[in-house]
């Protein structure tokens, strides 16, 4: 049985217009009608009189509107109880992110917008956490999920792309991936790891003139116009031109991951949802780019 259909016969019997109905419900007519007419189908029994002028119910339409209504009202009710019982949520949830992932700035400001009574606290870093000794409760992470002890909710992908201030561009041609090597670079990593870009089917080996584990820095080194790196999208703006875009670096796993050995609380749960209907968003503002042609 379709219990939106079986609603939306609801509030056409209460408002008696299909009209009212559909601005009640926020949806167009046309589909309150199909939907109701449908469960007349599936019920095999007449619920509503239909003219041009006026509706009225059926004497079937009657029994079933008496009984429904009961349950629809129950089921607003306890909608607006769970809003309610969120907006007093309470308590406190332990966060690790990536040092300067800004979309995360972003989504922990309005979760906390939304549930005010919620304290946090957020721990940026890149090595892997301990959810027991570090605190945790939920952590984001790119790349790798292994883990026996964590549980992955996978929130897509993106990818990073190279990019250039003008100026650099305008003193050296960059055609091919090969042409980086004559190129100045600064890169993301630790300094007894080998630098190596994939882009597209090539890898290729770069000796960056810079290193560092922090992508704002890279950011605010590579506008000033001396250097080539690569950067997530929510840190390439119009400043910056996007490199042999025809050679994409590769994507890069996005997850939550939290204890697979811990009843998670509500606001655990919670947080974890919001997050992961929100993130994607959250990564395409601000990821505008110019492009080498």
């Amino acid at each position: 049985m379709d219990l939106n259909a079986i609603r939306m016969f609801s509030v056409v019997a209460t408002k008696g217009s299909f009209t009212r109905a559909a601005r009640v419900l926020d949806i167009p007519v046309a589909t309150v009608s199909r939907r109701v007419a449908m469960l007349e189908i599936q019920l095999n029994v007449r619920l509503l009189e239909r003219s041009t002028r006026r509706l009225r119910l059926t004497t079937a339409g009657k029994i079933l509107h008496e009984y429904v209504k009961r349950g629809v009202d129950e089921f607003e009710a306890g909608l607006l109880a769970l809003q309610e019982q969120q907006h007093q949520m309470a308590g406190l949830i332990r966060v690790s992110i990536p040092l300067g992932f800004l979309p995360m700035w972003t989504l922990l400001r309005e979760f906390q917008a939304e549930f005010p009574n919620v304290e946090m606290s957020v721990f940026a870093t890149e090595r892997r956490v301990d959810f027991i000794e570090d605190g945790i409760d939920v952590a984001l992470r790119i790349g790798d999920r292994k883990s026996a002890s964590a549980i992955a909710r996978n929130l897509g992908a993106y990818r990073h792309k190279l990019v250039a201030a003008p100026a650099l561009l305008e003193r050296y041609q960059v055609r091919q991936p090969e042409d980086l090597k004559k190129v100045p670079c600064i890169a993301w990593g630790q300094q007894d790891r080998d630098i190596v870009w994939l882009l597209g089917t090539q890898a290729i080996a770069v000796t960056p003139k810079l290193r560092v584990n922090d992508y704002l820095h890279l950011r605010s080194m590579v506008v000033t116009g001396g250097w080539v790196t690569e950067l997530p999208p929510f840190l390439c703006s119009d400043e910056l031109v996007e490199v042999l875009p025809e050679n994409p670096l590769p994507e890069q796993r996005l997850s939550l991951l939290y204890p697979s050995n811990r009843n998670l609380s509500r606001i655990t749960r919670v947080f974890i949802d919001f997050i992961a209907r929100n993130l994607h968003a959250a990564l395409e503002e601000g990821s505008s780019l110019s492009r080498l042609e």
